[in-house]
């Protein structure tokens, strides 16, 4: 999935591996470990040992032909295989990692890798979790619910999920986007930040759109309606109906209704709704789109009504609200 010339750099024995080839049984704790940092037999990879002071990404080929114990890690955690594979036990589950594949893991997640073979080339990424602020500016100002969410998830401010797999090995921009990632920090790029930052931001927009590719907890069914129900609302939120919602998932239409009040602490209506007023808000501050046009535009035939909810919303007309953000 990658260039030659990436893959020549990627597959060359590091010293580290040299030493296991050699004859050590064990990863060397003190490359991925500080002093005391294991919590009873768990073990906590620490971001300072693997991160240049000021960074908030780096990339490091995965250590092959060897087996990493239980651990937890205090930064999130991005794997890309670029050939081969790699076997994981993840909270438990085991999770299979193949070419093309990616494999997120937040702070909270307990991984334990089996011992990969010298053509199982993987990379991974050490991303602080401020790192995604800066993504999200990247990705403009549109609300995106599902994309909030999933950034979230990661950063712990939801409820987490311990590790997202994403099977895109047949999507060709977001293997590109990879490459180009890999490619920016390996080489220390001038400007890398902004394009690491830019590239990340593309990244996740592709990801969203094959939220379908994507698999998590098996435990966790809610996360995964969630997601469901976010992913439709982004596609379909000029006129996407609950029951027809409700009809694709297989569900009951009123189950569905409590479960999403349940698990959001809105209505699917209100959700709609919040959709809609950001996407007109973002309208009427980078488009010359008339406020009619709008309204319709996101899914309001009554012009009326689309003024009223959006005053509520805003606290001010959408034509005020127009003009408050030119004069900024």
């Amino acid at each position: 999935m990658i260039t030659e010339k990436l893959y020549i750099e990627l597959k060359k024995i590091t010293a580290e591996e040299e030493h296991i080839l050699n004859g050590s049984a064990e990863i060397e704790k003190d490359i991925y470990m500080l002093q005391d940092s294991n919590i009873g037999d768990m073990y906590i990879v620490d971001a300072k040992k693997l991160l240049d002071e000021g960074k908030l990404i780096q990339v490091r080929p995965h250590t092959r032909f060897v087996h990493f114990p239980k651990h937890s890690h205090n930064y999130v955690e991005m794997i890309y295989m670029c050939c081969g594979s790699t076997h994981h036990i993840i909270d438990g589950e085991d999770i299979w990692l193949y070419e093309g594949e990616m494999l997120f893991l937040n702070q909270k997640s307990q991984q334990e890798i089996y011992p990969a073979a010298e053509d199982d080339i993987a990379v991974n990424f050490i991303i602080l979790p401020e790192f995604f602020d800066y993504v999200l500016k990247m990705m403009g100002e549109e609300k995106n619910l599902l994309r909030d969410f999933v950034i979230g998830c990661l950063k712990g401010e939801n409820e987490d999920a311990a590790y997202m797999h994403f099977k895109v090995a047949g999507i060709l921009p977001i293997q590109n986007l990879l490459e180009n990632l890999i490619w920016s920090i390996w080489n220390r790029q001038p400007n890398r930040r902004s394009i690491n930052q830019a590239t990340m931001g593309l990244l996740f927009l592709h990801l969203m759109n094959h939220m379908e590719q994507m698999e998590t907890n098996t435990e966790n069914h809610s996360r995964r309606l969630i997601i469901d129900v976010y992913s439709y609302i982004e596609e379909n939120y000029r006129d996407g109906e609950l029951t027809k919602l409700a009809g694709l998932l297989n569900y009951d239409m009123y189950w569905l209704s409590r479960e999403i009040r349940k698990r959001t602490g809105r209505s699917y209506t209100e959700l709609v709704q919040e959709k809609r007023l950001s996407q007109a808000a973002y309208l009427l501050r980078n488009t010359a789109m008339s406020v009619m046009d709008i309204g319709m535009a996101v899914g309001y035939d009554n012009t009326s009504y689309f003024h009223r909810i959006f005053q509520k919303q805003y606290r001010m007309t959408p034509r005020k609200y127009r003009i408050s953000k030119k004069d900024k």
